[in-house]
């Protein structure tokens, strides 16, 4: 779970993430936040020249979580690049199960107007260790020969609308369903 310090500007950006991931960026206002953070409006901006600025923070924040918990020096340890698929794939429902809020949010802002040039390096790190298990799946001849952004869109694509789902209610997080659905994955981008 994304664990922020107990102070003001923790307790913004957990209520700026609930918000965001619910709302959007457009559709949560500063006054939103600071409600839900118990805080003044006036002591956001403290900590966050504007709301640009918090979404940005936050943004880089959730993306650094997620990638310390993809990685995992041990990964290539192995060849089998349907075992790397299968590590990679337990280390997302990790944290979607700890972070679902940050999950819904990254995804719903990973190509936003109002992201910086170093929020989007840092997303684009993060689809890194993804391209990276491809390319050389690809290059042994288990992958799928197609572009390779597109076959991270298929898996992670499925696997966001998968939590999404989850955490409305519609469908229930069981081992059958989450073996079941990394399967349908694998089978979607390896080579038949």
């Amino acid at each position: 779970m994304i664990t922020l310090a107990t102070n003001k500007r923790e307790d913004i950006m957990k209520a700026a993430l609930v918000l965001f991931a619910e709302r959007g960026y457009d559709g949560t206002t500063v006054p939103m936040i600071a409600e839900s953070a118990k805080v003044g409006a006036g002591t956001i901006y403290r900590y966050f020249a504007n709301k640009e600025s918090l979404v940005n923070g936050l943004f880089q924040h959730c993306v650094q979580v997620f990638s310390d918990t993809l990685k995992y020096e041990g990964i290539h340890s192995t060849p089998d690049i349907r075992e790397q698929f299968h590590y990679i794939f337990q280390r997302l429902v990790k944290f979607a199960d700890n972070n679902v809020n940050a999950l819904l949010f990254i995804e719903s802002h990973n190509s936003a107007y109002y992201l910086d040039d170093r929020s989007k390096q840092v997303f684009d790190e993060l689809l890194g260790t993804f391209r990276q298990v491809l390319e050389n799946g690809k290059k042994v001849g288990v992958i799928k020969e197609f572009n390779t952004d597109a076959l991270i869109a298929i898996v992670y694509g499925a696997f966001v609308l998968l939590f999404k789902l989850i955490k409305s209610g519609v469908l229930t997080e069981t081992p059958d369903l989450l073996e079941g659905v990394e399967e349908s994955c694998w089978n979607a981008i390896r080579i038949l």
